[in-house]
């Protein structure tokens, strides 16, 4: 899938703690880009993961936003059985299809083995020193940070970016201070992967979840027909 490339634009977003800026981009070079990763398991993935990565995009000036599926997600592993890599990055592909700017990355997939994200973020720096890269995390994940694998590498490596609702009153953990950083703030989006599994296996409707694309898929492959 080819990765798009956006053009200047200014944007009204939040950072820091909330406060309300400005993003001008200063581009010296075509080759300079501002690239977003999404990191996660998309078991599956849903119009949450939709909003969060436009969201970002949009009030951050970002070229792109990858959704970087893990192969072996180490903070998940034994909680459940986990979809097979190979499906969960078609679904991911299935749903950024027809999104400018979005595509499905597998690079942790090929990568093999369990996933950290500071690994992704140094490939990517050694392969494209120049650019910009935005960590984006939902706010409840942002509060688990302090556990993750060389945090300090991954701050030093990327700008953290937190999604909050609109609903939710967000204060940046006090691991990422000092650190770069933005808040941006989406409208809610009531769904969850965890959430879609159960209607499935209820045969519950998930037009309001997901896309048709990826309902295709959960039934192509039999998908969550057993609460997990």
């Amino acid at each position: 899938m080819a990765l798009a490339r956006g053009n200047f634009k200014m944007f009204s977003g939040c950072s820091g703690e909330g406060a309300q800026t400005s993003y001008t981009r200063h581009v010296t070079s075509p080759s300079v880009r501002r690239v977003g990763l999404l990191g996660g398991t998309f078991d599956p993935p849903h119009f949450g993961h939709l909003a969060m990565a436009d969201t970002a995009m949009s009030q951050l000036g970002l070229d792109e936003v990858r959704f970087v599926v893990a192969h072996e997600p180490w903070q998940k592993m034994g909680d459940r059985v986990v979809t097979d890599s190979a499906i969960r990055l078609s679904m991911a592909a299935a749903l950024v299809e027809g999104h400018p700017g979005l595509s499905a990355d597998d690079q942790e997939i090929r990568r093999q083995g369990l996933t950290y994200t500071v690994d992704t973020l140094e490939a990517m720096n050694a392969e494209n020193p120049a650019d910009e890269i935005f960590l984006i995390v939902g706010a409840d994940t942002a509060e688990r940070i302090h556990t993750w694998h060389r945090l300090p590498d991954v701050l030093r490596l990327s700008t953290l970016v937190i999604v909050n609702r609109s609903s939710d009153i967000v204060s940046v953990p006090s691991a990422v201070q000092g650190a770069r950083h933005e808040v941006v703030t989406m409208d809610p989006v009531h769904v969850s992967s965890s959430d879609l599994r159960a209607a499935v296996a209820t045969r519950a409707s998930i037009d309001a979840m997901t896309s048709p694309a990826v309902q295709a898929i959960i039934a192509q492959h039999h998908l969550y027909e057993v609460v997990s």
